[in-house]
């Protein structure tokens, strides 16, 4: 399963995953914490195991890609800033 983006207009793209509709980033890492919980905690079948597991990466992907899109606009913001700093080239 690949991901696909979806542009917004900031620039950042939210992940586009099969049986996933678009997420925010606190959304993905709530569920995810809860998908982590229920594993943990057992009693769940096998199948059950398994589907949660599926939709755990599903949601760490969601979550990588968030904090991926908000490191490239903190460089960006930080590159400004230093060519800002350093002036108008001659």
């Amino acid at each position: 399963m690949t991901a696909n983006t979806t542009d917004r207009a900031d620039g950042v793209g939210a992940p586009d995953l099969s049986g996933t509709t678009t997420l925010g980033y606190e959304q993905a890492r709530d569920e995810l914490i809860e998908v982590v919980r229920r594993l943990e905690a057992g009693g769940t079948t096998l199948e059950e195991s398994l589907a949660l597991w599926e939709r755990g990466e599903e949601l760490a992907r969601v979550c990588r890609h968030w904090l991926e899109g908000a490191r490239a606009r903190l460089d960006a913001a930080l590159a400004s800033e230093h060519e800002d700093a350093d002036g108008p080239a001659d």
